[in-house]
């Protein structure tokens, strides 16, 4: 890779690049989260327990994501990153589409391990590029901006999928959500700029990391134990994992929560839940971002002690969404707005705050040539223990305390998964001093 002549700017492409990029990240959450609108028609026409709705929703994705994700990184931090981006859309998007043409509950099963194996060549690769493209005092609101993706995408999925499932039934939405995929993986290979790596983070601008010379050849194995060896990396890996079991079983479960709690019909859930949800968590991406490369410039410190401050206040207001009475609602036209939606609004707000800050945080722990497989490590823990347990543990308690305490099973399963939040406080805390110390080396390592 021939050294450029010009030191690396921020300009009107690298925007359109992100912009495309938080698009497909967007359309990825959609043809992921669609289905927890779902949950209800799914299990009606295929008879399923709580429990296999969990396995589906979770274990059935969050296996083949979590074991493809690091060769992927590894593949994004040697090869073209945007032709890999746009190869797994289009994946993925096929694979969506194949979920609403099954019909037995084992072909939506291998639908779902199919969207998968695209989604695992999305994120890592994106979170790659984007460290690339702006300097390290812009990057915190530039990886917020495409940490938004999840939240409209839920915003999305859940308010228009639902309106979809309610007049045309459920399988129209998947294949509604996945046909753009597929021309939106078409568009990313044609505009998307590849850029240089490490062009920001070397000494000189005009002497960019080269990723064939700047790390030793050896095993992914060995590369990712390396890695997790880090203090700072694997304690947020931990706090991101158990964060994820909560917010993912949060998420796949409150819309079907609603409906059997507060008798919303799928539309209604779909769209409230998802509007509280996306405006919530989407303002609170942009907020963490910008305040994070704020108070980052006075103590690194911040970039982890914001996701520790907003996972603690996300725990009793999801606790609250849960233990709020059913009886206390707004008035909207003909319809009613369950005082809970406040709490869900503020339980988004804040813990957006945790993966936005914590994949930006990766990324300046690891050297340009490993970004990849540093934001594929965290997604391992994210993906393993939110997607693969989180719905599935919820499911399983759910069941548990329906069949012990009767129709209130799944509030007490969520009001437990959401508890959780209590650990991932505690593992971003001894995050700060190793973090701080990482920086301080990486800086003295290219000096």
């Amino acid at each position: 890779m021939p050294t450029p002549q010009h030191p690396p700017v921020v300009n009107w492409r690298t925007h359109l690049s992100l912009a495309l990029l938080a698009t497909v990240y967007i359309f990825s959450y959609i043809d992921r989260q669609v289905v927890s609108i779902l949950i209800e028609p799914i299990k009606h026409e295929f008879g399923a327990s709580d429990t296999q709705i969990g396995m589906l929703t979770g274990l059935a994705f969050g296996l083949l994501y979590a074991a493809l994700g690091i060769p992927v990184g590894r593949l994004a931090d040697k090869h073209n990153r945007r032709t890999i981006v746009a190869i797994c859309c289009g994946v993925w998007s096929l694979a969506t589409m194949g979920c609403g043409m099954a019909t037995h509950y084992w072909q939506l099963f291998v639908a779902r391990m199919s969207v998968a194996v695209g989604e695992a060549g999305g994120m890592a690769p994106s979170i790659s590029m984007i460290a690339d493209m702006y300097p390290p005092k812009r990057r915190s609101l530039a990886i917020s901006f495409f940490m938004m993706g999840p939240n409209l995408g839920v915003l999305l999925g859940l308010s228009i999928g639902g309106l979809i499932a309610q007049m045309y039934g459920w399988r129209a939405a998947f294949l509604a959500f996945g046909i753009p995929s597929v021309l939106l993986s078409l568009i990313v290979y044609w505009f998307v700029k590849e850029p240089v790596r490490g062009g920001f983070d070397a000494p000189s601008a005009k002497a960019p990391v080269q990723a064939a010379t700047a790390e030793p050849q050896e095993s992914i194995v060995r590369q990712s134990l390396r890695l997790l060896s880090m203090k700072s990396l694997r304690n947020v890996a931990i706090a991101c994992g158990i964060a994820a079991i909560s917010g993912y079983g949060y998420g796949v479960w409150a819309p079907a929560f609603f409906m059997r709690a507060h008798g919303m019909s799928i539309s209604h859930a779909g769209l409230a839940f998802g509007l509280a949800s996306g405006v919530g968590a989407m303002a609170g991406a942009l907020f963490c971002g910008w305040l994070s490369d704020k108070l980052c410039q006075r103590d690194s410190r911040w970039q982890l002690g914001l996701p520790a401050l907003g996972a603690l206040i996300s725990l009793p207001a999801g606790i609250a969404v849960f233990q709020w009475p059913t009886d206390a609602f707004w008035t909207l036209g003909s319809m009613q707005i369950p005082h809970a939606m406040l709490f869900v609004l503020l339980f988004a707000f804040f813990c957006s705050w945790w993966p936005t800050l914590s994949y930006s945080a990766v990324s300046q722990m690891v050297s340009p040539t490993e970004r990849g497989v540093g934001a594929a490590l965290l997604n391992l823990f994210v993906t393993l223990l939110g997607v693969g347990l989180g719905p599935m543990v919820t499911g399983t308690l759910s069941d548990y305390f329906t069949a012990t305490q009767g129709g209130n099973g799944l509030r007490w399963a969520l009001t437990a998964v959401v508890s959780l939040m209590v650990f991932t406080v505690l593992f971003f805390i001894l995050a700060l001093g190793p973090y701080r110390r990482r920086l301080s080396e990486m800086k003295l390592a290219i000096a």
